[in-house]
């Protein structure tokens, strides 16, 4: 009994100090002194305050390409599994937020994190037993935000009414370089587009690579047509036109059919990353989604 109480009193005191710990983490993410290596972490034999080191993270392939069972995780400089959703900062420091490439520019194979999958890892779509591809080549570099949520419980008075699609938020990165699946990119957000697909707002985040050559130039929607001039037409008619080929409506944009401010899409990224503590803390019922 003796030694029952120990234990009990010492992962007690355990729980007490990680508890403090995260405390004191989103403390510094709200006054925007968020450490780059401070994450939510789940996996076992890892503690809640674990430093994730951003830039030692690498995606690991498992499987052939184009195949059913083709999976790219990403690890750490240890070899250790991460989620790229979960475990990867969304903040970056000096107002930029990290990014993870989905699909490379001018590939048309529709890469997605699986968020059902325990580390959340990068497959490829499938519909009906096959693999999905897009009917001609995405032009920028496409993925996500991580630690956001688009919460399909709760509806957007500005944008329709409409639900959350129940993904992360996704990006848009128009530089100049092609990533890979799986890189982890610094990046600033410019403009948001509200996209509804089949009734669910699906939010496109218009960002830039801090490493572009433009990047000092464009820091807010006006500049992106300035030094990208039909970059934000082209998003917007891309992302609304890609299902027309197999038969489906064109996708539709809310917001008066136009990008938003570069304050605007902040605001996105802040109400989806709020989104996304409430689901990990079990604050919402997470369905079939992977909280690992």
């Amino acid at each position: 009994m003796a030694t029952a109480a120990t234990a009990s009193a010492t992962a007690a005191t355990r729980f007490t100090l990680l508890a403090g710990a995260g405390l004191r983490a989103r403390a510094r993410a709200r006054a925007g002194r968020l450490p780059t290596a401070v994450r939510f972490q789940r996996q076992r034999g890892l503690t809640t305050t674990a430093l994730l080191k951003t830039a030692d993270l690498r995606p690991k392939d498992q499987g052939q390409p184009e195949t059913l069972d083709y999976r790219v995780f990403l690890v750490d400089g240890g070899g250790r599994k991460v989620s790229p959703w979960h475990d990867v900062p969304l903040r970056a420091g000096d107002g930029a937020f990290h990014f993870i490439v989905e699909i490379p520019k001018e590939s048309s194979a529709k890469m997605e994190v699986a968020t059902d999958e325990a580390f959340t890892p990068i497959k490829q779509d499938t519909k009906k037993g096959n693999l999905r591809y897009y009917p001609y080549n995405i032009n920028w570099n496409y993925g996500l935000f991580p630690q956001t949520w688009e919460d399909p419980t709760t509806a957007n008075s500005d944008v329709e009414g409409a639900f959350g699609d129940n993904d992360p938020v996704d990006v848009v990165e128009i530089g100049e370089r092609r990533a890979n699946i799986g890189d982890v990119l610094k990046v600033k957000p410019l403009a948001a587009l509200a996209m509804i697909d089949e009734g669910e707002l699906d939010w496109k985040i218009v960002a830039i690579s801090l490493d572009d050559p433009k990047a000092s130039l464009v820091n807010d929607v006006d500049d992106v047509e300035k030094h990208f001039p039909g970059t934000l037409t082209a998003i917007r008619d891309w992302f609304r036109d890609y299902k027309i080929p197999d038969g489906k409506p064109a996708n539709r944009f809310g917001l008066g059919n136009k990008p938003t401010s570069k304050e605007y899409a902040l605001k996105v990224i802040e109400e989806t990353n709020e989104s996304w503590e409430k689901l990990v803390k079990r604050n919402i019922p997470a369905g079939e989604l992977s909280l690992a």
